[in-house]
């Protein structure tokens, strides 16, 4: 009898949660909070409760049209991921402090068929044998009806089966999968780049007598190679039970050989025939002059009268010399010299455990009426920052913004490309009319101009490269390498007389010759990769030691890239040497996605910014551990490698935030961050992570410089 009241207590009821206008479709516990369950209903919404108290914590608002059937709380990532019946997955981040912040939305139907034509495009770069048995299946695959309803979610271990770069917070352990059962198939879903791994569709399957489900279950162990799957039919009375071989259905659908070969960081010698061994098989073939004159007797006659390298002057017009052909006024002497005296504490090693820059540390006017900045960057001592404007001008500003910017002029269209040289002494800039310049910092003065007669079409990216020995630029589907010869002689006489050269060297078309919309190289160091991204929406790997195209992926992003960013790191900071093989690409309204080179695979995907329209600018931290990037909502986002949502976000802009940078020496302890924006006074404001928060900006078009 006391057994039996024991039992019956037991069994009672120990809360009853009202509050869903619906029926409840799902519900879970959460593994980290016990007392917490989170539970979604067919009124297309999701509420948390504390079950101990029996109150109601969240209201979810109606997130769709259709009825939520299925839910699963992750707790690596801690996240809940939610479906519904028209094929839609809704991610939620459940850390504490992001309050249920949605992360991101996917649609099944469409990342099932980016899929197919990636696997589509694998399979073409293998031999015809292999290409027949998995085409079979994706052709049979792409009939399926076109609602894929999620009918149930289920964990999935790939630590095993799906390699991730052991770098930066990223690694196979710590990267999370599910399975998603739909009414047309099985689908392998990666939780940290929001991507499949691979599709299993009923209909492949000729001896399966169910090819629409009207439930699935899925159970696998975690370091187990098989997952059983349970099926219902829709249209009758059968259950089926699936026996699936993971490792060999994810191996069959992806490419091993897409990027294993590449590195950033060098592995062979330069080859003799290599177009980045021009300048040593110029030299090679002349021999300096002064050798060649004293081999014999014979060449004294060619001597000079005057043996002296230089002739004192007889004192003639010594005034008007002076008046007429006076150098530059230079007003940075001072200011440079002061600056090595300062590179004493600049010099210190970045610390790579720096926290990322959250407070306003000053801000700065850039230009007075509508004048957008296009694009930031800080020189590679840190001494630095350039700043491309739409009023077509190019700033250079001192690292701490203090004192009056050295202003170059001259384009007749917005600046929208600037790069540092490797020793900080040139400025590089391409601009919407046509051009590419080169500036000298010292001088404050136009080096060299190239324009519509070198072009075919317009620069659309330009840098320095191979530490400052060419100059790669993209003009239109062609990527191109050039040599140049900047004269530094301090002769004032002659200084007006053009001495300065440049010299198409290589080119190379893109494979379809797409337009090129954006490209990246290392310049810090020697590397032969050049990374491009096409108006096709493809990404490309160029080899230009061996002169091709080494890789290539396809549907990196729903709408074109317009930035590849490689985390390059800096002279100040050391990292692994796997973690340079990292790079960044964005486009608008589709996020930032992290790749690693070595397996041309998306990694990780951060959509926590707001980017629909504007093309935004982003950038990698010094210490390879953030992404920062710009965004529409006035604000920059901040992403820590290791989570796909932002870690923080910094205020004080009043229109869309443009341009991103870190600074790659940080004075004192943490990193400084600037950001410029898209209003009616251009302003640029800078984060330090170790100064406290200022006053609030005054409103208005003067903005005052807050520290």
């Amino acid at each position: 009898m006391n057994a039996d009241r024991k039992c019956f207590k037991s069994r009672s009821i120990l809360a009853e949660l009202e509050g869903h206008r619906g029926h409840v479709t799902a519900a879970e516990f959460c593994p980290w909070q016990t007392h917490i369950i989170i539970s979604v209903s067919e009124d297309r919404s999701f509420k948390v409760w504390d079950h101990h108290v029996g109150s109601l914590i969240y209201n979810s608002p109606v997130l769709t049209a259709f009825p939520l059937l299925s839910l699963l709380i992750d707790a690596k990532s801690r996240q809940l991921v939610t479906g519904c019946a028209n094929g839609q997955l809704w991610i939620f981040s459940l850390v504490e402090g992001h309050h249920f912040r949605c992360v991101t939305r996917v649609s099944l139907k469409k990342k099932s068929e980016s899929f197919s034509r990636r696997v589509e495009s694998r399979l073409c770069c293998l031999p015809e044998e292999s290409q027949h048995p998995c085409t079979h299946g994706l052709e049979k695959g792409d009939e399926v009806e076109a609602s894929l309803p999620v009918l149930g979610l289920a964990p999935c271990d790939l630590s095993a089966i799906v390699s991730a770069p052991c770098v930066c917070g990223l690694s196979s352990e710590t990267t999370s999968c599910l399975w998603i059962g739909s009414s047309a198939g099985l689908f392998i879903f990666n939780l940290a780049n929001f991507e499949l791994e691979a599709v299993l569709h009923y209909r492949d399957f000729r001896s399966l007598s169910i090819h629409v489900a009207g439930s699935c279950a899925v159970m696998s162990k975690a370091n187990d190679d098989k997952a059983i799957c349970l099926l219902t039919s829709l249209f009758g009375r059968k259950i089926v039970m699936l026996e699936i071989r993971v490792a060999a259905l994810v191996r069959s659908q992806q490419g091993h050989d897409a990027g294993r070969h590449l590195s950033v960081l060098p592995r062979t010698c330069v080859g003799p025939t290599s177009p980045l061994c021009f300048t040593t098989a110029k030299e090679s073939k002349t021999p300096p002059a002064p050798q060649r004159q004293s081999a014999g007797r014979s060449t004294v006659k060619d001597q000079p009268l005057v043996f002296h390298t230089k002739v004192r002057s007889s004192g003639y017009a010594s005034a008007p010399h002076v008046t007429m052909f006076s150098p530059k006024a230079n007003t940075r002497k001072r200011g440079d010299h002061s600056s090595r005296c300062r590179d004493g504490p600049r010099s210190k090693e970045y610390p790579l455990e720096s926290s990322p820059p959250t407070k306003l540390y000053k801000q700065r006017v850039l230009a007075h009426g509508p004048a957008a900045a296009h694009c930031v960057q800080y020189s590679g001592d840190g001494q630095w920052l350039a700043c491309g404007l739409a009023n077509h001008l190019l700033l250079a500003f001192r690292a701490d913004l203090s004192g009056t910017p050295t202003v170059f002029s001259g384009h007749d269209g917005a600046v929208s490309t600037v790069c540092w040289s490797h020793d900080s002494r040139w400025l590089l800039s391409a601009s919407q009319d046509g051009t590419l310049r080169l500036w000298s910092l010292r001088r404050a003065e136009l080096a060299l101009c190239l324009g519509k007669d070198v072009f075919s079409k317009p620069v659309r990216s330009a840098q320095f490269y191979y530490v400052d020995t060419f100059v790669l630029l993209s003009s239109g589907p062609e990527l191109q390498l050039l040599k140049y010869h900047i004269d530094t002689c301090k002769d004032e006489i002659q200084r007006y007389k053009q001495k300065n050269r440049c010299k198409r060297v290589f080119r190379l078309p893109t494979t379809g010759r797409t337009e090129i919309t954006s490209l990246s190289a290392v310049n810090d160091f020697y590397s032969y990769l050049v990374l491009t991204a096409g108006r096709n929406r493809t990404l490309e790997v160029f080899d230009l030691n061996a002169g091709r195209s080494a890789a290539m992926t396809v549907e990196v992003h729903s709408r074109p890239v317009h930035q590849i960013c490689q985390n390059k790191g800096s002279s100040f900071t050391t990292q692994q040497h796997e973690a340079y093989n990292l790079f960044a690409t964005t486009a608008s309204g589709d996020g930032i996605k992290l790749w690693d080179l070595r397996t041309l695979r998306c990694e990780r995907l951060f959509e926590g910014h707001p980017n629909h329209g504007y093309p935004c600018g982003i950038a990698f931290s010094p210490c390879g551990r953030y992404v920062a990037s710009g965004a529409e909502d006035r604000h920059a986002y901040m992403y820590d490698l290791g989570s796909s949502t932002f870690s923080h976000r910094l205020a004080g802009h009043t229109d869309t935030v443009t341009s991103v940078a870190f600074s790659p020496a940080a004075p004192q302890v943490d990193a400084v961050g600037v950001t410029a924006d898209w209003q009616q006074d251009a302003g640029i404001l800078v984060n330090h992570g170790g100064i406290s928060a200022p006053s609030r900006m005054r409103s208005g078009c003067d903005h005052a410089v807050a520290c």
